[in-house]
């Protein structure tokens, strides 16, 4: 599939991007789900970059294979250090977060636990999590209840203030917005450009780009485990993913009708 790329990869002011992924290539099985053969994705300091791309183009595992979450082969950048071969542990303590899809909290435990087994896990005191609770208010109110009763939108802040508790410096999050209702997407987006303001990388993944385009400063579209296009500006995006569907649409009808044929 032929690919677009309209924006110099030029990641950052000083020429280094926050996050840069080279040649990652994930694979479930004999099932390949990423492959950036040839390609680097890049997560500049100080934006939002947008990962744009249907379910099962490979997005989730692009970014749980960048923080270590999922074996995959290929280099990982932070701030210009390999850490392909760390845990994702260690990315963590070295200035990585992950919001995973489906927020993966510990439903039994109440919203303070769940910050402080990821305090625990870096090494953080008790003063982080304080902070972490008081970031939003729902979990302020809601400190002692259980996550797996929370309200959709209070598991997607609990799972993005467990990220913040190690200040990180690039912040991966993996369909923020899915089954949120927009008021909260809304509130969620608005914080989101406020930490890049502070100077945070963050790589935001969707299957669409409904009310997110004024808040990600570039781009790129992901079809079927490749990058179909990027990094492109905000207002390019929509017409390069409508591109890239297309192309998969008539792939899948002329594969349809040489089988017909045969």
């Amino acid at each position: 599939m032929a690919t677009t790329e309209t924006t110099p990869e030029t990641p950052s002011a000083d020429g280094r991007a926050a996050l840069e992924v080279r040649d990652l290539r994930v694979g479930y099985g004999k099932a390949v789900a990423l492959n950036l053969a040839g390609r680097a994705l890049t997560v500049p300091a100080g934006g939002v970059t947008l990962l744009l791309g249907a379910n099962g183009a490979g997005k989730s595992s692009l970014v749980n294979a960048a923080y270590g979450a999922v074996r995959g082969t290929g280099t990982v950048l932070l701030d210009g250090a390999d850490v392909s071969a760390a845990s994702a542990v260690e990315r963590a303590r070295r200035g990585m977060a992950l919001v995973p899809q489906g927020r993966q909290l510990f439903p039994r435990m109440t919203v303070r636990e769940n910050l402080q087994v990821m305090a625990e896990l870096l090494g953080l005191p008790d003063e982080a999590v304080d902070r972490g609770v008081e970031r939003f208010e729902p979990l302020r109110r809601g400190v002692r209840k259980s996550a797996g009763v929370l309200s959709g939108g209070e598991q997607q802040m609990l799972a993005i203030s467990r990220a913040l508790l190690g200040e990180p410096r690039v912040l991966l999050l993996d369909e923020l917005s899915t089954g949120l209702a927009p008021v909260i997407v809304g509130e969620l987006l608005d914080l989101l450009t406020g930490l890049a303001e502070d100077g945070v990388a963050a790589l935001l993944t969707s299957p669409t780009s409904t009310r997110l385009l004024r808040h990600v400063d570039r781009g790129y579209v992901l079809v079927r485990g490749g990058v179909h296009a990027g990094p492109l500006a905000p207002d390019d995006l929509d017409a390069a993913y409508a591109e890239a569907l297309g192309s998969v649409r008539r792939d899948v009808r002329d594969g349809s009708a040489a089988g017909h044929r045969a």
